[in-house]
């Protein structure tokens, strides 16, 4: 795997792998229209067995990466982008020896999803066909097609079936449409604080965010990689969502206790509180990682998201007849306002309806939607006892 210890932070350092499917590999979308070739950046963790019966793909969050855990200074091509927030592994509390989901006993993979900006091809990438980033011409991009790239990513690391498949927020919905797609590739599935469908708030959250960048004009459609970015869409975008992820204690706890503005922030409104300082500061440190193309091609996913139709069932029964040889694992966050644990109950009860063997944990935590990423002490006894039993 390439991994040795980096004396910086004591963690072990990680090198990001690429593959690249050919012309004749190109993807067929959901939209009707074909793209390729396709390049994935992906990592992994661990070492394959010789049955190659141990892997564990891993699906991101929204602005997540391939990066899951140990330590990267740089990935090729991306530059500034990856900055130092990017360096240490967004799971990597939960991802290594010993740990949650523990490398010394599974291979653990984790891909940048197509359309991103961490390496794999999206609206940043440059088109062999003009020799210019796709922009606006980059094509609408649905969670099928994501899965469907990484399918074919294991087909390449010769992975016929998985141990396990793990994902969490968007990353969640990403899992179930793995796992009923192609259930015969899976044993194990585990979303984490996610859903069966796309609810009315968080409809109206994802429109306003690309509301926020769409509007920004800077953006002009997707083609402004030889001007200024959208900075001021996207700074508002990341504000609209990041009060769905962190609690609302937390927020008050994190802000500081004076007001910080710029001049530039407002022609006439004066910042009053210190929670608007942390909400400008949240959005302003997001422009230095992402970029605006890909958070609206990825928001755009979310909003289209259909498991029903992508796998071509009319029911959730007959959709989860066909995965009644796996088990599930379906956890909940008390305080998520992003994905309210109603929406994990619903899951569980399909699941239960039509015959499929599932357990519902509901973690408690003040710290919102985010706890999946914060807090592994709450997840690890229970993810290694679904990994490991």
């Amino acid at each position: 795997m390439g991994l040795e210890q980096d004396e910086r932070c004591g963690i072990e350092s990680v090198e990001t792998r690429f593959h690249t499917f050919t012309h004749q590999d190109t993807l067929a979308l959901r939209s009707g229209e074909a793209l390729g070739p396709i390049t994935l950046s992906y990592e992994t963790h661990g070492q394959l067995n010789a049955e190659r019966d141990n892997a564990i793909l891993v699906f991101h969050a929204l602005s997540g990466s391939h990066h899951l855990a140990g330590y990267t200074t740089e990935v090729p091509d991306v530059g500034a982008r990856w900055n130092e927030e990017c360096h240490v592994g967004w799971w990597d509390r939960f991802v290594g020896p010993g740990k949650a989901v523990d490398t010394d006993r599974f291979f653990v993979v984790c891909a940048n999803y197509l359309g991103g900006c961490y390496g794999s091809t999206g609206p940043s990438s440059i088109n062999p066909n003009t020799g210019r980033p796709y922009g606006a011409s980059f094509p609408h991009v649905r969670a099928a097609d994501v899965v469907d790239s990484q399918i074919q990513l294991l087909d390449h690391l010769e992975i016929d079936k998985l141990h396990a498949v793990i994902g969490a927020s968007l990353g969640g919905l990403m899992c179930m449409s793995l796992a009923t797609r192609y259930p015969e590739r899976v044993g194990i599935v585990i979303p984490i604080a996610a859903s069966l469908d796309v609810s009315p708030l968080q409809r109206i959250h994802n429109f306003e965010q690309i509301c926020a960048i769409e509007q920004d004009p800077h953006f002009l459609g997707g083609d402004y990689y030889d001007g200024p970015a959208p900075e001021r869409g996207l700074s508002l975008a990341r504000m609209i969502s990041h009060k769905a992820y962190v609690s609302l204690h937390t927020m008050e706890n994190r802000a500081r206790k004076e007001v910080q503005s710029s001049a530039s922030d407002f022609s006439w409104y004066p910042m009053a509180d210190p929670l608007e300082s942390y909400m400008m500061h949240q959005g302003r440190k997001f422009l230095e990682r992402f970029d605006a193309n890909s958070y609206v091609r990825i928001v755009d996913m979310w909003q289209r998201f259909d498991l029903l139709a992508e796998a071509g069932a009319s029911s959730m029964d007959e959709l989860f007849s066909r995965c009644r040889e796996q088990t599930y694992l379906i956890f909940s966050i008390d305080s998520d306002v992003c994905f309210y644990p109603h929406q994990q109950e619903e899951m569980a009860r399909a699941l239960k309806d039509a015959g499929v063997d599932n357990m519902r944990i509901t973690v408690h935590s003040e710290k919102g939607h985010d706890s999946f990423l914060l807090e592994p002490e709450l997840f690890t006894p229970h993810l290694s006892h679904a990994l490991n039993s």
